[in-house]
């Protein structure tokens, strides 16, 4: 049984490793690093943390708190969490990283909300997963994956160049900490504000057209697809707004693009802009101001990516925001066929 005592010990030491490691510019070889959590892995650990690149299992991405495959915190060793997570900073900004630990550490605030007993483990801060998939190598297809309640991350690399991240998710529930030391917290506040600054600077034409729907949707439209293609792109574009305005929406995307390390934004940044940045679309559906209780969602979609925000559960405090790319989620076909070639 799960005391009160040995949940804070897990969760204190949780904080007290995701904090430990030297900024991200300190840059260090991916494969190396995975390698080296691999070796820490015990046999029995290897048989649920370990996976072919092509297997299905890469696909199975989610951001609720469900039973999946790969070795948790909860079964880890102080070692191999430092190793693992020194793995998600060297893919992650650090400022994605930082939320990602917050959102960890949201676990135990929402525990304590729904006055859930110590021995409830659906609210966990230990139960987030890491599952690896080929074999890291400098001559090797490989991935791996980060996930857990509100969290998830699906990276790829080609040899120790990573070459995708998506679909990358990340959610927090509550959106804005109600009550308790935590009061008023709100980690994904710039995702919020980014949008609603987009959308209160629109002229009477351009907020026509931005708004798709008086009613937010109950969660992002993609959710857990394999796919992340929702249909003809609608709402106001990207060549329909003046200088200042444009500038605030790719300040949007570029938030949602540098959740990840330099090499992967700069990538993908060039990918939308290749693809035009005039075929970029902003949508918006429900209230349009920042309420607790009244519900809101936004997309930016374009040839190569698609955002999506969703704030309406849990009497609209609870966030729901991914990106997805729509040339590489998941590595993407070009890169499975590589490695299907390869092996």
């Amino acid at each position: 049984m799960c005391t009160t005592q040995t949940y804070m010990k897990k969760l204190l030491l949780l904080i007290f490793l995701f904090g430990s490691f030297l900024p991200s510019s300190a840059a260090q070889n991916a494969v190396k690093q995975a390698n080296r959590f691999i070796e820490l892995l015990t046999e029995e650990q290897k048989l649920s943390t370990l996976f072919p690149f092509d297997n299905n299992e890469r696909y199975n991405f989610h951001f609720v708190p469900i039973k999946r495959k790969g070795v948790t915190f909860n079964e880890m060793s102080a070692e191999q969490i430092e190793v693992g997570l020194g793995l998600l900073k060297i893919c992650l900004s650090d400022q994605t990283y930082k939320k990602t630990n917050d959102i960890v550490k949201l676990e135990a605030i929402l525990k304590e909300l729904e006055k859930r007993k110590p021995e409830d483990k659906y609210r966990d801060p230990g139960n987030y997963h890491f599952t690896i998939f080929g074999i890291p190598s400098e001559k090797n297809i490989w991935g791996w994956r980060f996930e857990g309640h509100h969290i998830s991350f699906n990276f790829s690399f080609d040899q120790k160049l990573l070459v995708s991240g998506t679909p990358g998710f990340l959610g927090t529930n509550p959106a804005i900490v109600p009550s308790g030391p935590a009061m008023g917290t709100q980690i994904l506040k710039e995702e919020s504000d980014l949008g609603f600054d987009l959308l209160h600077s629109l002229n009477k034409v351009q907020f026509k057209q931005a708004m798709i729907d008086s009613v937010a949707y109950p969660d992002i439209l993609t959710f857990d697809k394999r796919s992340a293609l929702i249909g003809d792109p609608k709402g106001v574009k990207y060549s329909d707004l003046n200088k200042e305005q444009k500038a605030m929406m790719l300040a949007l995307v570029r938030l949602y693009i540098f959740r990840y390390s330099h090499l992967l934004a700069e990538s993908m940044l060039k990918d939308i802009q290749k693809a035009g940045l005039d075929n970029l679309w902003f949508a918006w559906a429900g209230h349009t101001e920042p309420v607790i209780g009244k519900g809101t969602y936004y997309r930016v979609q374009g040839p190569s990516m698609l955002i999506e925000y969703d704030n309406t559960q849990n009497n609209a405090n609870h966030v729901h925001s991914v990106i997805r790319d729509l040339k590489n989620d998941f590595g993407g076909d070009l890169l499975l066929e590589h490695y299907k070639t390869a092996h």
